[in-house]
């Protein structure tokens, strides 16, 4: 069976078929590093993650792109509200690249704990003024944009087919339903390329150009870096629906004003909320909960993932502790499952071997439901099928289990080898040796020395996680 996905262009599932064959071009709208990722921003990415996955499994060569947001990101995403970066750098008395620094780190901390690939391409907005400054030349020469109140606007009028994605009527359009009104705007759903002094003149990162010294409106940023990475028009584009109306729509007009092709992104993909009981989480409402959060309540981060894994990724969640703790619960009972098929088999099956028999019939069932725009629920289900079905020999059951991983990603090869390491107290006596010395060294804060052993470790497939009960360690 083919891969299908849910194109959010056309509201319809449609067969993936690449623009070039076997590679897979794919942008992920990254986070806007002023403040940690709550755990419903990283819904999307473990979204992305899984989709990435799913294709590599099936043999493409995807080249995955993110942006880090760290300039011109407003409160609203319509050109309206702080600046969120200096408004965040104000807060913490830091300056808005130590503020863009701290909290990249702080978000690829998260996504690794989450078994989250780190993209092909990282690309931070802040280094790739040149290549915005160089495509909006482009839309300016192709006759999209004015110029109003010192900024440089896109004119949505220019471009018959605005509005497609969000599925916005030409009346919409016109009456600007919601869209709060800026006097310099010809229409309200005209957006800003280029901001000049005329917009927070106090702003921390300005650079010049054509149209004064400034700095870019935040729809830019991903049109100029997926089209230097991927090219004029590539495969899929990823993010939340909470994009769909004004940024991603944005991003297609000024990405296909620039090019003049059509269509930009083949496939758009979008996942839903994650949402509490008093509705979507978000910053601006306070009191939103990080993935350290979870970590500090005794949950592992893989427990999230698994929780995550539960719903498709259309559909909203409703997250509750007591949700997560039947995630964890589950997570618990299938590395049980795991680690005792380990030890029945005498070990890890050697790699290579083929899967026979009814594990193959699971595993078919497994990537069928991941072809069906990426059902994990079901997925998940077939691989709790083939582990409580007696009649799969162990190393059968564990050879596609670990095939299932590589998209699941909740470590399945790391329980077994737990099992199978009992007999191999040597190595586990070395790594709490090392442990005990890296605590030793932070208590006296060589933390140099600590960072030495910590990478030590990760060279041998050791993955060191410091919670509040101590330090514990995984294999990769």
């Amino acid at each position: 069976m083919a891969l299908t996905l849910y194109n959010t262009l056309g509201r319809k599932l449609q067969v993936f078929e690449p623009i070039r064959s076997g590679e897979v071009g794919f942008y992920g709208c990254g986070p806007t590093v002023y403040n940690y990722a709550h755990i419903g921003n990283l819904r999307a990415y473990v979204t992305h993650d899984t989709l990435v996955r799913t294709l590599r499994e099936r043999g493409y060569t995807v080249t995955h792109v993110m942006n880090i947001t760290d300039v011109g990101h407003l409160s609203g995403d319509n050109d309206d509200g702080d600046d969120k970066m200096v408004k965040s750098a104000e807060e913490r008395g830091k300056s808005v690249l130590e503020i863009a620094d701290f909290y990249t780190k702080a978000f690829f901390n998260d996504t690794e704990r989450l078994n989250i690939l780190r993209p092909t391409v990282v690309c931070k907005a802040t280094e790739h003024v040149g290549e915005m400054i160089a495509l909006i030349k482009r839309i300016e020469a192709n006759g999209f944009t004015y110029q109003s109140g010192g900024n440089l606007y896109f004119d949505i009028t220019k471009l018959s087919a605005y509005g497609e994605l969000a599925l916005l009527n030409p009346d919409e359009r016109k009456a600007g339903a919601r869209i709060e009104i800026d006097a310099n705007k010809r229409n309200p759903y005209d957006f800003v390329l280029w901001f000049t002094r005329s917009k927070f003149e106090n702003q921390a990162l300005v650079w010049d150009s054509p149209w004064g010294r400034g700095y870019p409106g935040w729809h830019i940023e991903c049109s100029a870096m997926s089209i230097k990475y991927l090219g004029e028009q590539f495969d899929i584009h990823a993010g939340g629906i909470d994009h769909i109306t004004i940024h991603h729509t944005n991003e297609i007009a000024q990405s296909e004003a620039a090019t003049l092709k059509h269509p930009w992104v083949k496939y758009w993909v979008h996942n839903e909320f994650l949402i509490q009981d008093k509705g979507k989480m978000s910053k601006s409402a306070g009191g939103f909960l990080t993935l350290q959060t979870l970590l500090d309540a005794g949950y592992d981060a893989l427990d999230y993932r698994y929780f995550l894994l539960g719903a498709h990724y259309r559909s909203q969640v409703q997250f509750s502790y007591e949700a997560l703790d039947g995630a964890r619960n589950a997570r618990k009972s299938l590395t049980d499952r795991i680690r005792v098929l380990a030890e029945k088999a005498g070990g890890l099956p050697e790699g290579g071997a083929e899967i026979g028999g009814k594990a193959a019939a699971y595993l078919e069932a497994f990537n069928k439901a991941l072809d069906e725009d990426l059902n994990t629920p079901r997925a998940l289900a077939e691989l709790w099928g083939l582990l409580r079905d007696s009649a799969v020999p162990g190393a059968d059951a564990l050879r596609a289990a670990f095939a299932m991983d590589a998209v699941l990603a909740l470590t399945i090869a790391v329980e077994a080898r737990r099992g199978a390491d009992k007999g191999n107290p040597e190595e586990i006596a070395e790594i709490e040796a090392l442990l005990a010395e890296r605590g030793e060294a932070k208590k006296v804060k060589d933390f140099a020395a600590a960072d030495r052993i910590r990478n030590t470790l990760k060279e041998r497939g050791i993955l060191l996680e410091d919670g509040p009960k101590g330090v514990t360690w995984r294999r990769l």
